[in-house]
């Protein structure tokens, strides 16, 4: 399946973190190794909904992994719709949704087949 996460995650601060030795202020996805930004384009029209983008399935999630963390940002405030959850269950995907400091402290635990959403505010 996917690869070890390999990208060491330190200095979590609201707002930003280092990932691999580059300091990152905005949305990660972490897929087999890779940074992206996250493109929160599908959950914009969501905003007004939920007071905040929220994580739907729209976006681009990082399935190819038998773990996902998502880091729900500083105070967890990150919503994540009901249809990742949905999604997950039937992929057989292991989700984890901790607030954004403990997702990297899961992720410097586990990163066997383990991929990452992480919120960088609220």
């Amino acid at each position: 399946m996917g690869k070890s996460l390999s990208v060491r995650l330190s200095g979590y601060s609201f707002g930003s973190v280092r990932a691999g030795g580059v300091t990152y202020d905005h949305d990660l996805i972490i897929d087999r190794g890779k940074i992206r930004q996250r493109n929160k384009g599908a959950s914009r029209k969501l905003r007004s909904a939920h007071g905040h983008t929220p994580l739907p399935a729209a976006e681009d999630i990082p399935w190819r992994c038998h773990r996902l963390v998502i880091g729900t940002g500083a105070d967890g405030a990150l919503p994540v719709m009901k249809d990742v959850r949905e999604q997950a269950r039937r992929r057989e995907v292991d989700l984890v949704i901790v607030p954004t400091a403990q997702a990297i402290t899961v992720l410097a635990k586990t990163t066997k087949d383990t991929n990452a959403i992480l919120h960088l505010t609220c």
